[in-house]
C-alpha cells in the first residue's frame, strides 16, 4: 500500500492525526513527516510502533530538530529497526540508567549491547555510591563485574547478589592484578560463589585470602590442580608446603580394590 492512499497524513491534526499514526501501515507513513502538525509528541507516539521500517526511521533521523528532544533520542535508540550506525551515535547521549536498560533489553544487537555496557563502565568513577549500589543489584554481568572490582564493600555485596553476575565475570575480576583485598575476601565468604570450583582455584591465588580459607578449599581440589598450583612461582613458598602435603596425603591413601565385592552383612551374621 502506497502513501498516496492516505493523503490526510500531510494535513491531519489532533485526534485524526493520532488515529492515522496508529492505523496507517508502516510502509505508507513517510508523508506524515511533512505534516506541520506532526511534532515531538506525535513522533513519540509513533515510535512506540515496533513495525516501523528502517527507511522511515532514517528519515526521522535526518530531521535534526526532533533530536533536540531527549525522549525522541531514547525511543530511536531503543527501536529495533533504527539503522545500526545511527543507533551507536544515539547511545552516546543516553542517561546512565537508560544505557543499563538498553543493555538488558531483549533483542539488542550484541555490538550495541557491548557499546552500551562500555559507556556505563566508563561513567562508573563519577557515579555516587548509592547509585552504584542500585546499579550493582540489577546491571548486566560486565557492569556488575566492573563494580565488583572497585572494592567498595556495599557495592561488592550488591554485585555478588546480582542474578546476572556470571562465573566468567567473577573469574575475570579475580584475574586482575591489583585487586582491593575486600573483593577476594568477600567472594571467599559468599555462600554461592565460594562453592564454585573454578572460583576456589582463583581465590587460592589471591594473597589476601586467609590461610584458613585456602586450607578449607584444598580437600575439594583434584590432584592435577593441586600439582599445578604447587608448581614453583605460582604461590608463596609457605603455602606451597600445604599443597604438597595435601598431594602426599592423597597419594598415600589406600586405593579401594574394585574387584573385591563388599562384605555382605547378612552373610556375616550367619557365621
Amino acid at each position: 500500500m502506497t502513501s498516496e492512499a492516505f493523503p490526510a497524513l500531510r494535513t491531519a491534526t489532533g485526534e485524526a492525526l493520532v488515529r492515522l499514526i496508529h492505523e496507517v501501515p508502516s510502509s505508507a507513513l513517510l508523508p506524515v513527516l511533512e505534516n506541520p502538525a506532526f511534532d515531538e509528541t506525535s513522533l513519540s507516539l509513533l515510535l512506540q510502533r515496533r513495525d516501523l521500517e528502517a527507511e522511515f526511521l532514517a528519515e526521522v533521523l535526518q530531521r535534526r530538530q526532533f533530536l533536540k528532544n531527549y525522549l525522541i533520542k531514547k525511543l530511536l535508540a531503543f527501536h529495533p529497526h533504527t539503522p545500526r550506525t545511527e543507533g551507536l551515535r544515539l547511545l552516546r547521549d543516553l542517561y546512565l540508567m537508560d544505557l543499563v536498560q538498553f543493555a538488558i533489553s531483549p533483542g539488542v544487537l550484541p555490538d550495541l549491547k557491548h557499546k552500551a555496557e562500555e559507556q556505563v563502565i566508563a561513567k562508573l568513577p563519577q557515579i555516587p555510591l548509592g547509585q552504584k549500589i542500585t546499579l550493582a543489584r540489577r546491571s548486566p554481568a560486565r557492569i556488575a563485574g566492573a563494580l565488583l572490582a572497585e572494592g567498595q564493600p556495599a557495592v561488592v555485596r550488591a554485585a555478588l547478589a546480582n542474578p546476572n553476575l556470571t562465573e566468567a565475570q567473577v573469574l575475570r575480576v579475580l584475574a586482575r592484578g591489583k585487586l582491593p583485598p575486600t573483593v577476594p575476601q568477600s567472594i571467599a565468604q559468599d555462600l554461592k560463589w565460594s562453592h564454585v570450583y573454578n572460583v576456589r582455584l582463583a581465590l587460592i591465588r589471591q594473597p589476601s585470602v586467609s590461610l584458613a580459607t585456602v586450607l578449607a578449599f584444598l580437600p575439594e581440589l583434584t590432584v592435577v590442580d593441586l600439582r599445578e598450583l604447587a608448581a614453583p612461582g605460582i604461590l608463596p613458598e609457605n603455602l606451597r608446603k600445604y599443597l604438597q602435603r595435601e598431594i602426599q596425603q592423597r597419594l598415600e591413601r589406600p586405593v579401594p580394590n574394585a574387584e573385591e565385592p563388599p562384605e555382605d552383612p547378612d552373610e556375616r551374621n550367619l557365621e
